[in-house]
């Protein structure tokens, strides 16, 4: 009891005390030394890791090829043809989950590509790794490089290259050094592209969309789901509420009622304006009904969000307040209403509001495959977005709106509660106060930092930087011109890969390009020059460090003066000598990666020969001002004890970093799980149309092949060009009068493709030109909301109306 009593009081003492005497730091100093346990731990974060980064890549991967998948269903259900492209698709997507990812990763290694041993390749690979320490540890390059870009092709190089350099914020240091990219590269655009603070509102900034794209979805921690699944479910299963708020609407939906109701036509009209409709008594009252309900409802989201902000991921917070400083330093008059209505726009109109309109899409709610949300569960949300919307802005119901006066009221007093909210949600510690980054020296860290990303992400990164090179660095001494001179030009998929090369165009090519290979990043500067003798006396410093660590625990004394100053006993070489075989040994068993980048302390060295190398380190040290020999370098033990409480916290740290991991593991996985149900969905419904087609084989359409080319000679159509304007499909010719359509003649036959015809034009008998059209490009036309297009570059055609003839005349239906 004593002892323990002992040994919390003397740990009290190393946490606590500004100078911990040499025997208490001398009790822990085995804390620092790295057990079997830590190797273990490290591994098992670097698996988790790797597993986390390849999920969320096949998960989105898998998303948007189910979103194309939608699409093509959507094309297929409006007009059942190309039953074939949407099959072709199924079977892509079935092959794609993540064994195609780890597939990839395991075909490079089998090969002769970037991580073959020729010198030659192992160049290249280490001219990468640097290149990608330098990007990933020095925000300003990739910041300005954003800036470099249309905005289409940065959201691309976003999404893919920049989440990807930081395994999607994995991990403690990766997190830190993302959060200050978005903050170099938020205060660089607001610098060089906003002119008035409004812009941030009305304009779509590349940073402010990735932090809310990042933060509301790729890991799997749905902080969103959190605050506003509880409230979404409960207005959903209402199935009494009906929110109308448009006077038109709860006429109409009135008028509706009685015909119901009586059976009769109803006297009143059906089309009236908005102060027609509220001159109705019944409106009037039916509006005001909602009105109180909609307030109700609106009150619990709005309770839901103000008691929020501590699960507000702290990366949405801190940018919030990155945001508010930013602005304020660049508009000094700014009101503080209006940088919170900004923020307001960040918090609320950006990051929550579209998961409120559609919580469908951001996992909010679940929905089973093929499941979705009615059309007032989708208006009720809706209003209710409307209403938060209005009430962050401080922005009250006025004009075409007038009817909704009643609620101004309310929503300046939901404002003061939201402006209390923002304020308290840009009230975080700094970056480096949150990860605590300056505390971990290499004393503490094992690992170096892994980076998973695609051959064609190294190349087109590494392409864009020598396209920008002057605007990213105008230094001409700056690092990373010497690094891209290192790697030379551009090379090819293939030769990094170690394929032969492949024709231009070549499918393979995008494959290979997906080839993903782990990056083990390190720091080429590292080894110190002249130039650098800050880094000097760093590197200096913490050798110096190691061999003190190591001496203090085979000698005794009081001070390292002493401790230096005494000859060792021989039972302490003795012990001292046996204690640096068991460091070799276990050393032996470390695994690569973990491996510090080079030994720095040489533990061959005597236990005399270490104190001598402390003893000509420590003069170095004095001489450039880092220790202090009057106070016999007390401040070297104060820092060792500082080492100790940080390994300390170190794994506690790399505890919960496993707990989180594996949760977002956890909630990739059941991600993908869900996603397999839909494509099984998916099949199952193509599957039926296969069979509803196989049932009618008759019909062109359903048999591509052989019976359609025999058939195609029967059943090509012939059209005069008035003919077809009668219709409506033809709308007009260019430089040709209505009364000249008859001598113009159009013959429509199936070519041996499916869904492909051969459109031939004829004038006064004379054959003019032939084009083939794809029946599918009609579709997607059509899917856009493109009503007319041109045939021949003269022929103006309504393409609704063509698909309508082809489907009567060629399939049938």
């Amino acid at each position: 009891f004593i002892r323990a009593n002992k040994a919390r009081d003397d740990y009290k003492t190393l946490i606590n005390a500004d100078d911990p005497p040499m025997a208490v730091v001398r009790k822990f100093v085995h804390l620092l030394d790295h057990s079997d346990q830590d190797f273990q731990e490290e591994l098992d974060l670097m698996r988790l890791r790797e597993e986390v980064v390849t999920n969320i890549r096949s998960n989105q991967q898998l998303e948007n090829d189910l979103n194309l998948m939608d699409i093509k269903i959507g094309l297929l259900v409006t007009n059942k043809i190309t039953l074939q492209e949407v099959v072709s698709h199924s079977n892509k997507l079935t092959k794609k989950n993540k064994g195609e990812l780890s597939n990839l990763m395991m075909m490079n290694k089998q090969r002769g590509g970037l991580k073959a041993l020729s010198k030659e390749k192992r160049l290249k690979l280490e001219a990468y790794q640097y290149l990608f320490y330098l990007l990933q540890t020095n925000p300003t390059y990739l910041a300005k490089l954003i800036f470099q870009m249309p905005q289409n092709k940065s959201t691309k190089f976003m999404d893919s290259v920049i989440f990807t350099l930081y395994n999607y914020a994995s991990n403690q240091r990766e997190e830190y050094l993302l959060l200050k990219l978005f903050k170099t590269a938020l205060q660089e655009e607001i610098k060089s592209k906003v002119d008035q603070i409004q812009e941030i509102v009305t304009g779509n900034p590349t940073v402010i969309k990735m932090v809310v794209s990042f933060n509301r979805g790729a890991r799997g921690q749905n902080a969103l789901r959190q605050i506003l699944a509880p409230v979404v479910k409960e207005i959903m299963d209402d199935k009494t509420l009906n929110i109308k708020t448009d006077p038109v609407d709860i006429y109409k939906s009135w008028v509706n009622q009685m015909e119901t109701q009586t059976g009769e036509a109803s006297k009143l009209p059906y089309e009236v304006t908005p102060e027609q409709a509220m001159s109705h008594e019944e409106v009037r009252t039916r509006l005001e009904a909602s009105i109180k309900n909609m307030r109700t409802v609106t009150d619990k989201f709005l309770s839901a969000i103000i008691v929020s902000v501590d699960k507000i991921p702290y990366g949405m917070r801190f940018t919030s307040k990155v945001l508010k400083d930013t602005l304020h330093e660049k508009f000094p008059d700014a009101t503080e209403d209006e940088l919170l209505k900004i923020v307001g726009n960040l918090l609320y109109y950006r990051y929550m509001n579209p998961a409120i309109v559609a919580p469908d899409a951001f996992d909010i709610i679940d929905l089973s495959a093929g499941g979705q949300l009615t059309t007032d569960q989708r208006r009720n949300l809706g209003s209710i977005a409307k209403m938060l919307q209005h009430a962050a802005s401080n922005k009250m119901f006025l004009g075409d709106n007038a009817h909704l006066n009643p609620i101004n009221e309310y929503l300046s007093n939901s404002y003061q509660k939201f402006r209390r909210f923002f304020l308290a949600a840009c009230d975080v510690p700094s970056l480096e106060d949150k990860f605590n980054v300056d505390q971990y020296s290499d004393l503490v860290t094992l690992q170096k930092p892994v980076i998973y990303i695609s051959i064609g992400e190294v190349i087109n990164t590494h392409t864009l930087l020598l396209d920008h090179q002057d605007a990213i660095a105008s230094e001409h001494n700056d690092p990373i011109h010497e690094l891209l001179e290192d790697l030379g030009e551009v090379p090819t998929i293939e030769s990094l890969i170690g394929e032969n090369p492949l024709p231009p165009g070549d499918p393979n090519r995008e494959t290979m390009g997906k080839t993903e290979v782990s990056l083990t990043l390190a720091n080429k500067f590292d080894v110190p020059g002249e130039a650098n003798a800050e880094m000097d006396a760093r590197t200096l410093l913490l050798n110096t460090k190691r061999l003190i660590v190591d001496v203090i625990r085979f000698q005794p004394g009081e001070t390292l003066t002493e401790i230096l100053e005494g000859a060792a006993s021989p039972e302490q070489e003795v012990e001292y000598q046996r204690a640096m075989q068991r460091r070799a040994i276990r050393d032996a068993k470390t695994p690569e990666k973990m491996k510090q980048a080079k030994p720095v302390v040489d533990d061959s060295l005597t236990l005399q020969g270490k104190k001598d190398k402390i003893r000509s380190n420590l003069q170095r040290l004095a001489e450039l001002g880092k220790v202090h020999p009057e106070n016999r370098y007390q401040d070297l033990i104060n820092d060792i004890a500082k080492d100790i409480r940080n390994q300390r916290r170190y794994r506690q740290r790399r505890k919960a970093e496993l707990v989180k991991l594996q949760q977002t593991n956890a909630g990739l996985n059941s991600k993908t799980a869900f996603y397999n149900v839909q494509i099984d969905y998916y099949n199952q419904y193509i599957k039926t149309c296969m069979d509803n087609l196989a049932s009618n084989k008759g019909k062109l359409s359903k048999k591509p092949g052989d019976s359609k080319a025999k058939k195609s000679k029967q059943v090509s159509q012939k059209y005069t060009a008035a003919r077809l304007h009668e219709k409506g499909v033809l709308i007009e010719i260019e430089d040709l009068q209505t009364n000249q359509f008859k001598n113009v003649i159009f013959e429509i036959s199936p070519s041996e493709a499916v869904g492909v015809f051969d459109v031939k034009a004829k004038f006064m008998g004379v054959h003019l030109e032939t084009l083939q059209l794809e029946y599918q490009d009609l579709l997607q036309l059509q899917y856009e909301g493109v009503a007319v297009m041109k045939l021949f570059d003269r022929a103006t055609i309504n393409v609704n109306l063509l698909i309508f003839l082809l489907n009567k005349k060629f399939y049938g239906k």
